[in-house]
């Protein structure tokens, strides 16, 4: 692909250094100079320290953990661009926050996911770039094109290399991630379960029985987001008990709010893989059953071909 890599500038706020340097590293364009500070009371303030008049310019922050302010960054940071008269603007999102709030699921309480799209719009963005949104009906929240990416190559890539190939099985933790783990099965030539749970409350869940013959497999769990982790544990060991020879999880955006962590860590799975869409903790880095893989080098195409105009959904052919 023929790419000027001084046809575009980066910039990157507090949410995902380490991804927004490998990012630059695979397109060889360094991040532009940007101060992203907090006054004495947290205010945020930003200031773009190169001129970016007429650039195309890409802003890469996930709205992770703390959520609220690293949105902030994200809205400050474009609306200081747009002010400084850049020719366009990008938000790079590889973790939308907020995603979980897609739809009124009672009486009287928010579409959060519409008001954090009205918001990144309204402050300057031309267009948005995310991975693996929590419900893909969320693209049309925004009135700009948004391309919603995919980590599965990257996660195809990595099971190929490390489970054979013959005793794979994927698995989806719930009903509705069924689409979800079909995609990857089909890209791994492997058969399909589904864990049927009920769950009584947010943030815990109850295996309830496994549809589909697990017996002498190697189970991959397949899902956008992990948070407590209690989904994932609950269907490992309801996958072993129901004759799986091991269980892997493979999931987008590691969350891993509380005490996820070390409930994952003293848990049955086998191996919890997430990707970089979201700054790892030290806690995450050290643990014994989980591992990251990056997405840079999919996020960097992306803005690439973006920048020229090419086809995005082709990665994914």
């Amino acid at each position: 692909m023929l790419f000027k890599s001084s046809s575009i500038k980066l910039v990157a706020g507090n949410s995902n250094r380490p991804l927004a340097e490998a990012i630059a590293h695979y397109l060889e364009v360094p991040l532009t100079r940007c101060s992203v500070r907090r006054f004495a009371d947290m205010e945020i303030f930003v200031e773009i320290q190169e001129n970016v008049r007429g650039e195309d310019v890409f802003v890469i922050q996930s709205t992770s953990f703390p959520a609220n302010d690293h949105l902030m960054e994200l809205l400050i940071m474009i609306d200081a661009l747009r002010r400084a008269s850049a020719r366009r603007i990008t938000a790079v999102i590889p973790y939308f926050g907020y995603a979980r709030q897609d739809r009124k699921t009672a009486a009287r309480t928010p579409i959060s996911a519409k008001l954090v799209a009205n918001l990144i719009t309204h402050a300057g963005a031309d267009r948005v770039l995310t991975v693996d949104l929590h419900a893909g009906q969320i693209q049309g929240f925004f009135d700009i094109p948004t391309d919603n990416l995919f980590a599965a190559p990257v996660m195809v890539r990595d099971v190929k290399e490390r489970l054979p190939d013959g005793q794979r099985l994927v698995v989806s933790p719930d009903v509705g991630g069924v689409v979800r783990a079909r995609a990857l099965a089909k890209r791994i030539d492997a058969p399909l379960a589904i864990v049927d749970k009920r769950r009584e409350r947010a943030g815990e869940s109850e295996v309830m029985n496994i549809i589909g013959d697990v017996r002498g497999r190697s189970c991959i769990l397949v899902d956008d987001i992990v948070d407590s982790g209690g989904t994932l544990c609950n269907a490992a060991e309801a996958l072993l008990a129901n004759g799986a020879k091991e269980v892997y999880a493979y999931i987008t955006h590691g969350v891993l709010s509380g005490g996820a962590v070390s409930r994952i860590a003293s848990s049955k799975l086998k191996e919890l893989v997430i990707t970089d869409s979201i700054q790892p903790t030290e806690a995450v880095k050290v643990a014994r059953n989980i591992r990251v893989i990056s997405i840079a080098q999919l996020l960097g195409e992306a803005i690439a071909r973006t920048a020229t105009e090419s086809s995005v959904s082709s990665l994914f052919d």
